[in-house]
């Protein structure tokens, strides 16, 4: 379709508006209510432009280009036009643009000097109301609000949150909150995404009011350090200090939008508490070292131990929070430096079942659709995911398909915020996944829902599971689960007819001591309704941290090398051989969780732990506690002296993910590029280069001088297939998906597109098993587990953000008010929760959220450790711990 604006020739697709199809040939037609993350509102009139035949200027926002149009952008009538709202604008505008933070950024004063209008030429009465200052994060000035609506609007269509409205009509209108009440006291998440919306100063980032002038500050671009999203950040930086965090419109995940710990939980980079320098353990206390000192006495008692018991007495924990580029050195330097496969990490807590149950069905452990592609779902069934909190940007697709007319199911214990969204909520007894799933199929199967073509033509295995779902009648399940009959009939048969169905799941499946087969369950549904390999469908496993798929993918696991190539494979064997000029260890190593039990029974002397903290993270935490204190040498590496560091023979600085380069792997398969933003605090160092430095204390004699990481990563290409074709240089451009096999390659958004990586996909029939603890007398509830929106993982970092804990200041015990009347606790008194591992106190939290009978509690506090409640008991073949079910009791203090 081609048209003409001012003069110049532009061929657009069909459905361009004028405004973007202007933008392509570099003509800014101006804009104040315009964002590309929401649909036109059309309402600042600043984009009327004339077309030939048309009798009146038109909104460029609003109107579609069509073909031989003729559009002028320009005139002396628009220009007056345009002045005229701008004076009108500004007659009711708070003047302060001196010591205003958006000066400089602000789209009104743009414009204004752009038209020449340095003041309004209207007097008369101006809205006057207060400033609001009543959250951690937001402020918020009506007199400086120009009614544009983009805040409004980014809460109803982006975030659905719907706390933004106008209020009041005509002169008197102005934008609030229901019954004006402080944005914290409403469902309001604090992402700040309204204020990177407003083109004024109405809306503020408190956090960085006042820290820098815009032109003052560096931008430099990295990837958030938080979930597994991997949304692109922006960091603002003056005299060496990030003052503020955003993200750019369009690009990454996020698109530009962010969650409250993205934008705002960047006050951990510059904490006090950050580690400066090395410390060593004399006479029972951590004291400064030089790093030369710490160093060698790493590596002569790791040799110690090594030369005195073998070199698998020591083991190694890899981090889902360090670059691809470290956790690939840090493997590397346990098997060829050391000489142990014993190397793991966290992912052996959150989606260990997802790699060894997807591997076996589909070929691939990993998230086989993009969050782009998803917006395209009909229907999307979200299992063991509080996604909005635990994923926010990823809820955010789903709310786009679901404005969009997509349906969803929510299957989850607890009545979650994507619950309330839902079409159907099955709210089942936790630990009973796989009895919903295979009674959904039963339905699916006997109404004739299946798709019996891509069965026949793309799977194989399929004979065996009609006879096992026969059992799991939707009454039967009903009886299991406490999902009612019907409730699954309809959802199977919403799911069953979808043209285009994807699943969505997390630690809700996986952290089982079946863990396993709750993953293959998930595969086989969507086997069964043909939804693979294609947009808008999938097995969507999201990943908790924003580099466990990329720590996952470059070997940090016992039983792989990179690209998941098996250890017990004698040609991959040969080829990192070769590569790193060593004879290599042939059988797998120990997991986390068989590793603390190596070092309860002494056969693991040594830990080598980076940017971990197992003493909370891990269950049974005494047991965990035990087993560190048992240990002869234990070295953590780390940007604050965790729980797990406190416990250390010597703790080495390490930095965060603002002062290095290297790459995240995020949820999709992403491969995204970090840069430098700042300097590390003190001695602190890279954690490649500590590594790298250790290694050549340990006697490596080649294959440990990088340059920098563009080399690390070209070592990871050099022995990984799927990493082949990604390199530094072309991460500069924008993120790769993996399998990407040669530089000219695209990368990959949707696996299994035609063909499944192991040739056809495969079911696998399981059946129900109930979990390894169950409730009793002694023992009457279930205690789950799981994370909080404002928090991040054992709350290292979040929990040194002063905005984030005004929020959430503490743990708490979520009971349902039936289970609350019954024991005698008040909401907000103290309760005692005891297991059979051990007990916590903490508030509770009485809500109809949650069904009777169960109890949550969120892992993120040391002052009460989930954790320390919870069950070992692993799945047989993942090792995953069953973090999210066992037995417990409440009673009052």
């Amino acid at each position: 379709m081609n048209l003409t604006i001012d003069g110049r020739p532009v061929a657009v697709e069909p459905g361009t508006t004028i405004l973007h199809a202007a933008r392509r040939v570099g003509i800014d037609i101006p804009s104040l209510c315009y964002d590309d993350r929401l649909e036109p509102l059309a309402s600042c009139r600043l984009c009327l432009v004339e077309v030939e035949g048309f009798k009146a200027p038109v909104a460029a926002c609003a109107t579609e280009a069509a073909d031989g149009m003729v559009v002028t952008t320009e005139t002396d009538e628009l220009r007056e036009q345009r002045a005229l709202l701008l004076e009108l604008l500004l007659s009711d505008h708070r003047d302060d643009c001196i010591v205003c933070d958006e000066a400089g950024t602000c789209r009104l004063q743009a414009m204004a000097y752009r038209y020449g209008v340095a003041k309004s030429s209207y007097e008369g009465e101006a809205r006057d109301y207060e400033a609001r200052e009543d959250t951690p994060f937001i402020a918020y000035d009506p007199g400086k609000c120009i009614l544009c609506g983009r805040c409004v609007s980014m809460c109803e269509e982006v975030q659905q949150c719907h706390v933004l409205d106008f209020a009041e009509r005509g002169f008197e209108s102005f934008v609030t909150t229901s019954f004006g009440r402080s944005m914290v006291e409403t469902e309001c998440e604090l992402c700040g995404n309204c204020v990177s919306a407003c083109p004024t100063g109405a809306l503020q980032d408190k956090l960085s009011r006042f820290a820098c002038r815009t032109w003052d500050a560096t931008l430099v671009d990295t990837v958030c350090p938080f979930c597994g999203c991997g949304c692109n950040l922006q960091l603002h930086v003056k005299d060496g200090r990030v003052v503020k965090v955003s993200s750019p419109v369009g690009k990454g995940p996020g698109e530009g939008n962010l969650c409250v710990k993205g934008r705002y939980g960047f006050q951990f980079i510059h904490h006090p508490d950050r580690l400066t320098q090395p410390l060593v353990r004399r006479d029972g206390e951590l004291v400064p070292a030089s790093w030369d000192e710490a160093l060698e006495l790493v590596a002569r008692r790791f040799g110690e131990v090594r030369e005195a018991h073998g070199a698998d007495a020591l083991a190694g924990f890899a981090s889902a929070r360090c670059t691809n580029e470290e956790n690939y050195l840090f493997q590397k330097f346990m098997r060829a430096v050391v000489g142990t496969q014993n190397v793991d990490h966290c992912a052996r807590l959150c989606h260990a079942s997802t790699v060894t149950g997807l591997r076996q069905s589909l070929g691939s452990g990993a998230m086989t659709n993009s969050f782009k592609d998803l917006e395209e779902f009909d229907v999307a069934l979200i299992i063991g995911s509080n996604t909005s909190e635990a994923h926010p940007i990823a809820a955010l697709h789903i709310k786009k398909a679901l404005r969009n007319g997509g349906r969803l199911i929510v299957a989850d214990p607890r009545r979650i915020d994507m619950a309330r969204r839902a079409d159907l909520h099955l709210q089942l007894r936790p630990g009973t996944n796989v009895a919903v799933l295979n009674g959904l199929m039963h339905v699916i199967l006997e109404e004739g829902l299946a798709d019996e073509a891509f069965i026949a033509e793309r799977t194989e295995g399929f004979d065996e599971l009609p006879e096992l779902l026969a059992a799991y009648t939707p009454e039967l399940v009903e009886e299991i689960s406490g999902v009612p009959a019907d409730t699954l009939r309809e959802a199977a048969r919403l799911f069953g007819s979808a043209g285009r169905a994807a699943i969505f799941y997390s630690m809700g499946i996986t952290q089982h001591s079946h863990g396993t087969e709750h993953v293959l369950a998930v595969s086989n549904l969507a086997l069964m309704t043909g939804n693979l390999g294609r947009a808008g469908t999938g097995v969507n496993p999201l990943r908790g941290q924003n580099n466990v798929q990329g720590a996952c993918d470059v070997g940090a696991l016992p039983n792989v090398y990179t690209g998941y190539q098996p250890v017990g494979d004698p040609e991959a064997q040969r080829r990192f051989g070769e590569a790193w000029g060593v004879s290599l260890a042939e059988e797998p190593g120990l997991t986390v969780t068989e590793a603390f039990d190596a070092m309860a029974d002494g056969s693991v002397r040594a830990l080598y732990v980076m940017g971990e903290n197992p003493l909370l993270s891990d269950p049974d935490q005494t047991h965990v506690e035990e087993a560190l204190r048992g240990l002869d040498f234990l070295v953590v590496q780390d940007i604050f002296l965790s729980e797990t560091a406190a416990l250390a023979d010597v703790v080495l600085p390490a930095t965060s993910y603002a002062e290095k380069d290297g790459t995240f792997t995020n949820t999709e398969r992403r491969v995204q590029l970090l840069h430098k933003a700042v300097a590390a605090p003190g001695e602190a160092r890279e954690d490649w280069r500590i590594i790298a430095d250790l290694a050549r204390r340990m006697g490596a004699e080649s294959g440990w001088s990088y340059a920098g990481t563009a080399a690390i990563m070209r070592e990871i290409a050099d022995l990984t297939p799927s990493y082949a074709g990604i390199s530094h240089e072309r991460l500069e451009e924008g993120g790769l998906c993996w399998p990407c096999t040669s530089p000219e390659h695209p990368g990959t958004p949707i696996l299994h597109i035609g063909g499944f990586a192991r040739g056809r996909g495969r079911f696998f029939p399981v059946a129900y098993q109930p979990p390894a603890e169950e409730v009793d007398e002694e023992y009457p509830l279930t205690l789950t587990t799981g994370r909080l929106l404002e928090h991040y993982h054992t709350g290292t970092m979040t929990r040194r953000s002063d905005g984030l804990n005004e929020l959430v200041p503490t743990g708490f015990a979520e009971l349902s008010p039936a289970d609350a009347a019954r024991l005698g606790v008040a909401d907000g008194g103290d309760v005692v929760v005891e297991t059979r591992r051990g007990s916590i106190r903490t508030p509770a939290n009485v809500t109809a959220r949650i069904g009777e009978g169960t109890v949550f509690v969120p892992f993120h506090f040391w002052e009460a450790p989930a954790n320390r409640l919870t069950n070992p008991a692993r799945d047989p073949q993942a090792k995953i711990p069953e973090f999210k079910v066992c037995a417990c009791r409440v009673a009052l203090p």
